[in-house]
């Protein structure tokens, strides 16, 4: 076979402050949805009441965390805007998205400061070689051919490692999950946690 025919991965891994914020604002704002996502550590979490204004926001919200983790699948229909105070880690359309602006305004530094602390722990942990990407990955797919007996399917994977208050892995988009930082960081574990995703899109 040829280098072109070939099936290829593309494993892409990251703890997108875009992404945190996200979270951040929805324990802050008391949404519960996606109901089967945990919420980010050491964040605080606010309850709400079950009204037609938090249903309103929560509609927003789920529809901003689409564009957040998958922009490419989830275009707007009209421009997208920055939000106020969250630098250019939070963008909103500009029509229909009202209360959601609002309601994010007064969380702006916390929500912030909170990616950035957290996306610098996984820098610091990606340099100091304990969760290398590549092999992490491709012992999973090893063994899911071994298992499957051929080839793995071409696919790609994007893989969001977050500070997530249990343990696992969560499909979060068509082609991202996320998984705890604790289960990330624990060779031994991850292979096996991530061998159910690897079976599902290889």
């Amino acid at each position: 076979m040829s280098g072109a025919e070939r099936p290829e991965w593309v494993v892409r891994e990251d703890a997108g402050a875009a992404v945190l914020v996200a979270l951040f604002v929805r324990q802050q704002l008391g949404i519960r949805a996606p109901d089967e996502l945990p919420h980010l550590r050491s964040a605080p979490s606010r309850s709400a009441p079950d009204d037609d204004a938090q249903r309103l926001l929560e509609r927003q919200w789920l529809a901003y965390w689409a564009m957040t983790v998958e922009p490419q699948a989830h275009p707007s229909p009209v421009p997208l805007d920055l939000v106020d105070g969250f630098e250019t880690f939070a963008v909103l359309p500009v029509e229909g998205f009202d209360e959601l602006r609002n309601a994010m305004a007064p969380h702006a530094a916390d929500a912030v400061a909170y990616a950035r602390s957290a996306n610098d722990r996984y820098t610091l942990q990606t340099r100091s070689g304990s969760a290398s990407s590549y092999r992490a990955y491709a012992s999973a797919i090893a063994e899911h051919e071994r298992r499957v007996g051929r080839r793995a399917h071409s696919f790609e994977l994007n893989v969001q490692v977050l500070p997530l208050t249990q343990r696992g892995v969560w499909w979060i988009g068509s082609l991202t999950v996320a998984v705890t930082d604790g289960l990330r960081g624990d060779v031994a574990a991850f292979d096996p946690a991530i061998q159910p995703i690897i079976a599902e899109i290889a």
